[in-house]
């Protein structure tokens, strides 16, 4: 074993202690990190090439700080993102939302299908949809100053038609044209800020993390925003807590104008994302 595998032993460790979620996953990320190598490389650095600086990294992670931001990147799907203060770090659980979403828009059978994304953050759904299908025309909107900083850097290049502007009011240019709307909002019930891990609690925007006592506050106003911007037929997909799957199904009823509700489980089988298609005339 070479130096620099035996800190990483150690580092993982050290973030197992502090609490750390995925403490082998990171330590070794923050030593390629570091190292400027890839994670299967880490074997090949030479003992003379340990460089001092991985244990200031490994000293943040180890107070929580996310390691995303440490590196300034966040993965998803086929995208790397550039992340940091001020903007949610897209998380794992999202990308079999989109994955549903993909899938819909596919069998739509529309040549150029419109995709709205609202509160868009780093930009991660709408770009990975806007690459995965390729035709599509989508469209996203932001409304803060500091995550628009990322969601820019990311789309530099990018066909995503971006917007500065509150979700609930935004691409009336749109109205009743959509095929699909898709949403990562933020649903934390204010009440539970204490069970809140560490990384998103400190450091992920509070205005992309809770939402009401309940949760549901802005979900609710996003099912009248989808209403409206969607075509009859077309579908709305919107993430939300493991905890609320009994709940935000409801709030797309026959009576406002919706069909076939229905909750989804992410890949740990818990109720992850709910969808629901604008009903026919």
């Amino acid at each position: 074993m070479n130096l620099l595998l035996a800190e990483v032993a150690q580092a993982t460790q050290r973030l197992a202690d502090a609490g750390v979620p995925s403490p082998r996953n990171d330590a070794e990320e923050l030593a390629a990190f570091v190292h400027g190598v890839k994670r299967g490389e880490l074997h090949s650095v030479k003992d003379s090439d340990f460089d001092a600086r991985y244990w200031e990294v490994i000293a943040r992670r180890e107070a929580r700080e996310p390691l995303q931001h440490i590196t300034g990147r966040a993965y998803f799907r086929y995208l790397e993102l550039q992340v940091g203060p001020g903007v949610f770090v897209p998380r794992p659980e999202t990308e079999s939302v989109v994955g549903w979403a993909i899938d819909a828009v596919r069998a739509m059978d529309v040549v150029e299908p419109l995709i709205v994304d609202l509160c868009t953050g780093s930009g991660a759904i709408a770009l990975a949809l806007a690459q995965e299908v390729p035709r599509s025309r989508v469209h996203a909107v932001e409304l803060s100053d500091e995550a628009l900083l990322w969601t820019r850097k990311n789309m530099e290049g990018s066909r995503v038609d971006l917007r500065q502007g509150d979700a609930l009011d935004a691409f009336h240019d749109l109205d009743g044209q959509v095929d699909l709307v898709i949403s990562n909002p933020p649903y934390i019930p204010l009440t539970e800020w204490e069970y809140v891990a560490p990384e998103a609690r400190d450091y992920d925007p509070e205005l992309a993390l809770f939402s009401g006592e309940d949760g549901l506050e802005l979900i609710r106003g996003l099912e009248r925003t989808a209403h409206r911007l969607l075509r009859p037929g077309g579908v709305v997909v919107i993430e939300h807590a493991d905890t609320q799957g009994g709940q935000v199904p409801w709030i797309f009823t026959e009576e406002r104008g919706w069909a076939d509700a229905a909750d989804h489980p992410d890949l740990n089988n818990r109720p992850r994302f709910a969808t629901a298609r604008r009903a026919l005339p």
